[in-house]
């Protein structure tokens, strides 16, 4: 995935690249990746958990906007299940402001 985003990145595309075994993406690191330890298959969590789904995706947005160096890896630090979830607040998000 590294060399993909690596490619988009050249193209001009800001990415974040979502990593579920930190040692591979560390072998071909992308400009930016978030660290999750789900399973395959689940990188945005739970399925129906949309507000976890939330917050995986408001996780990556603070990466993309935060990197300072080529290649970093950011643990998103959630666990799997069990976890409860605020509310992501948007407004933060919002452009123009």
């Amino acid at each position: 995935m590294g060399l993909v985003a690596r490619a988009v990145e050249a193209a001009g595309v800001a990415t974040v690249a979502f990593s579920i075994v930190r040692q591979i993406t560390e072998k071909t690191p992308p400009p930016r990746a978030l660290f999750v330890r789900f399973p395959f298959g689940h990188a945005l969590g739970e399925p129906g958990n949309r507000a976890q789904h939330l917050e995986v995706l408001r996780r990556a947005f603070t990466v993309l906007f935060s990197a300072r160096e080529p290649g970093t890896i950011e643990d998103a630090g959630l666990r799997w299940r069990r976890e409860r979830y605020a509310d992501p607040g948007w407004d933060a998000w919002r452009f123009g402001r």
